[in-house]
């Protein structure tokens, strides 16, 4: 017996293998043979349609001048779930043609906190953006599309959630250059993937809530008062930029930069590898700034306004993702 605990204890053994290729680590997919291990983008590629632009809002009038741009698919953030169900209700009175809402759960979700997701699903929503493991449990059976927060920067992560959780599409993984962007689309069918080409980049994601600790005598959202849901608060850094603070249902908070990033510069690249949907998230904008901000998206899909056009006329930060890596000549 102790001959077995000791082996029992000892660490798995692996072999390497230096001449293995990704294809052979892809989860297997039924009623493909072994030997078609690979996701090539010639096996599964779908006949590529004309890019689609994804609309994320925070708010309700962003919500409504989203609706009056005619964008077909609509996610919808927001810091109380309860307002989902009122918000999907409006939205059905004054969609148009096949236009979408989705949903988005808190990006954390700990224990004993599926009241919230209860609370969501109770949205009747068309789907639901989903941002962890929790999440994709939770909402098996729904429709689901996975946000970047599940981090897919590679085709064996990609085809994971594709084939094992059945997810309808991938958000790319913020932490990837613009090369190794181009690298995953060429290894996976690019229509498995929406690319995020406009954002307030979150810049971090935090327990502590500084709505609770500097506007209220409180400790915790028993006795806080919920200043979160009546005051907006900016954290201003060393250089003199405003940086936007925001809460969730668990009380958690997230920075956002304060000035809004686009990749516009690289979308027809995108575009020629076969990527088609292009997602642009809102934070604080106006009703206007939204239409506005749509409306110059939509023309540099059509051709009508160059990337380079786009980001300096809406005064936006040029660069896609995290970072544009050290093989962006410009960096």
């Amino acid at each position: 017996v102790q001959s077995l605990l000791d082996e029992r204890s000892k660490p798995h053994r692996w072999t390497l293998n230096s001449t293995a290729s990704f294809q052979e680590l892809m989860p297997a997919t039924p009623g493909r043979n072994e030997e078609q291990t690979s996701v090539s983008p010639e096996l599964t590629r779908p006949e590529l349609t004309g890019p689609e632009l994804i609309v994320l809002v925070r708010k309700a009038e962003q919500l409504r001048a989203a609706i009056a741009t005619g964008v077909s698919t609509l996610y919808c953030e927001l810091e109380d779930p309860r307002a989902y169900r009122p918000l999907v209700q409006e939205f059905r009175q004054h969609a148009i043609a096949e236009q979408t809402i989705w949903v988005a759960p808190p990006r954390i979700t700990k224990p004993l906190e599926t009241w919230i997701l209860k609370q969501v699903r109770q949205s009747d929503a068309d789907g639901y953006l989903v941002r962890n493991y929790d999440q994709l449990d939770f909402f098996a059976g729904d429709r689901c599309i996975g946000d970047f927060s599940l981090n897919v920067a590679n085709p064996i992560t990609a085809a994971h959630f594709k084939q094992v959780s059945s997810l309808e599409r991938l958000t790319a993984s913020y932490d990837l250059t613009i090369q190794q962007l181009e690298t995953l689309l060429t290894h996976c069918p690019p229509t498995w993937f929406e690319i995020t080409i406009h954002q307030h980049m979150p810049m971090f994601h935090m327990e502590h809530c500084v709505f609770c600790a500097f506007l209220s005598e409180g400790t915790d959202f028993t006795n806080c008062g919920r200043p979160c849901e009546t005051h907006t608060v900016h954290l201003r850094d060393r250089v003199g930029t405003d940086h936007i603070l925001q809460a969730d249902a668990g009380c958690r908070n997230t920075v956002f930069n304060g000035t809004a990033q686009t990749g516009a510069e690289y979308v027809h690249r995108l575009i020629a590898l076969g990527a088609r949907q292009f997602r642009l998230e809102f934070l604080n904008e106006s009703a206007d700034q939204v239409r506005t901000t749509i409306y110059a998206y939509q023309q540099m899909l059509k051709g009508e306004l160059t990337g380079r056009d786009l980001w300096r006329s809406l005064k936006l930060q040029n660069q896609l993702g995290v970072t544009r890596g050290p093989l962006d000549s410009r960096s």
